[in-house]
């Protein structure tokens, strides 16, 4: 815990009725890049608030470098937040914009002009230093919006959609921007957004919110290939959800039956017993069809329709019980089976993960 900047503690929030937070504790270590993921009404913007102080929380506490800060306004903390709409000044230049917080603080006017150097070299902005905000682009106002929020060298920055009014080619490029800075920088970033992609290419660690808790937090890695509820599953990339009974296990190696057929589970990835019911989580990236039956499994169906999806061609699949499965390959569309023919679906064992079945510390 020494490297512990942020601890959440059991923090409980509402607004009338119910729960906006419910019981939500979270360690964020010093240097780490965590984001706040999940659907609109989950809590992210409320559990940023609770940490920058514009909002208390009714029970919990928040201990930030090792003091509870709980009762402490926005400006006792060494916090500062970026948010979507950039909070520019209109009236000021970039470099008066980025000098706001260090005057306020009462800084030396010669140090103020060498940290704003600094913070605009750090973004690349030096020549735009005498414009106004109006006159600037948007992924240009986001970055002098970021350097502003820098500038003060606060422990924490929290980021609310910083992103999320810029176009998708530059958006993209200031997901880079971002990752670079804060890696360079070693400033803890919290991060919130709805963007699955984003959150998966940026984080070191992803928070999935839902109903106001914590429905899984890890790893991007740990998120996406080891789902720890049917939630997180479906909200997290495109996949197929099969439920099913183990009928065997042998050692690493378990066969699941359902009413379709059967196929193969990598039980060395979940504690699996014979007769025990189950759910896998297959991505559409790594499902297959094929003309013949494979080795371990045995999910016929018949090919709904196939769509290109530029470098690889997915086709729909109906299963005997109505179920449709999409599975992806890497094929032209004149060799993809056509619509109306028999395939049998199949994938590696060992990319598909029993819902549940593996456990990772948060």
């Amino acid at each position: 815990m020494e490297d512990c900047l942020l601890s959440l503690r059991h923090i409980v929030k509402s607004f009338g009725e119910g729960n906006v937070l419910d019981d939500i504790s979270l360690n964020v270590q010093r240097g780490e890049f965590v984001t706040l993921l999940g659907a609109s009404g989950c809590g992210k913007t409320t559990t940023l608030r609770v940490i920058s102080g514009l909002e208390t929380p009714d029970e919990g506490q928040v201990v930030l470098g090792g003091r509870d800060v709980t009762l402490l306004p926005p400006e006792s903390r060494p916090v500062n937040t970026v948010f979507q709409s950039y909070a520019l000044f209109p009236h000021m230049s970039v470099e008066k914009n980025v000098a706001y917080g260090l005057r306020v603080r009462g800084m030396d006017k010669k140090l103020i002009a060498e940290r704003v150097d600094e913070m605009l070299e750090l973004v690349q902005m030096q020549e735009y230093r005498r414009r106004m905000p109006a006159q600037l682009s948007g992924g240009q106002r986001q970055r002098i919006a970021i350097a502003r929020a820098l500038a003060p060298e606060p422990e924490l920055l929290l980021l609310d959609e910083p992103l999320g009014a810029l176009d998708l080619q530059l958006r993209r490029q200031m997901q880079l921007e971002l990752k670079r800075l804060q890696k360079k920088l070693g400033v803890t970033f919290i991060y919130i957004t709805h963007d699955q992609e984003e959150a998966v290419s940026m984080s070191d660690r992803i928070a999935i919110m839902r109903g106001g808790k914590f429905e899984q937090v890890g790893t991007p890695e740990e998120i996406y290939d080891a789902p720890q509820t049917r939630y997180v599953a479906q909200f997290i990339g495109r996949s197929t959800i099969l439920e099913g009974t183990a009928e065997r296990v042998d050692g690493a190696v378990a066969v699941a039956r359902n009413a379709n057929g059967c196929f193969a589970v990598d039980a060395g990835r979940a504690s699996l017993r014979a007769g025990e019911a189950l759910e896998l989580c297959v991505r559409t990236e790594r499902m297959r069809a094929s003309r013949e039956p494979v080795p371990g499994f045995d999910l016929p169906g018949t090919v709904r329709e196939t769509r290109y999806a530029g470098g690889s061609v997915l086709t729909y699949v109906v299963l005997a019980d109505g179920t449709e499965v999409v599975a992806s390959g890497e094929e032209r569309m004149a060799d993809a089976p056509q619509t109306g023919a028999r395939v049998w679906l199949h994938w590696d064992a060992a990319q598909a993960a029993v819902i549940g079945g593996a456990s990772h510390g948060a």
